[in-house]
């Protein structure tokens, strides 16, 4: 939906950019994925720069958080559709923390078993349909709707 007008090329492609957010931290639940098929770490390539950061400088994914919520979610000055994406963008992130901290919680029950895989793809290849579902609606110059997920962003991003 682009109920707010059309956005520039520049506008897309920053608001694609928050997105990265998610997609790094949900590379954790696509563990036994890569492990299984070790073929699909060429796709973790471009990507290979952020996650040294990420493993270089302690909470670094914090300081991501925290300063895409201050300083883009909440500048009035930025455009709209940007502070949207950023807030959809952090809110997946939000999910994925959640969904880490019940794995966890079920892990020792589960065993480390077939059970715990299964979950920990699901978690991870819908963490990936929704990002790069959100990315291509972003890029198209359209609002990425996820249901719960964008009502919520409706809410913050006024």
């Amino acid at each position: 939906m682009n109920w707010r007008g059309s956005t520039a090329v520049t506008d897309r492609i920053w608001s694609s950019l928050p997105y990265l957010l998610p997609l790094v931290e949900g590379l954790l639940f696509g563990q036994f994925l890569f492990e299984e098929f070790p073929a699909l770490t060429v796709l973790l390539i471009p990507l290979t720069p952020l996650l040294a950061l990420y493993k270089v400088i302690p909470f670094f994914s914090a300081i991501v958080f925290f300063g895409l919520f201050l300083l883009v979610v909440r500048n009035t000055n930025i455009n709209n559709f940007i502070r949207f994406n950023t807030m959809q963008a952090i809110l997946l992130d939000i999910v994925l923390f959640l969904c880490r901290i019940i794995l966890e919680i079920l892990a020792p029950a589960l065993r480390g078993g077939l059970i715990l895989e299964t979950l920990m793809n699901v978690v991870f290849l819908g963490m990936l349909a929704a990002v790069v579902y959100s990315v291509v609606q972003t890029l198209r110059g359209q609002y990425a709707e996820i249901p719960t997920i964008s009502e919520a962003v409706h809410m913050q991003v006024r």
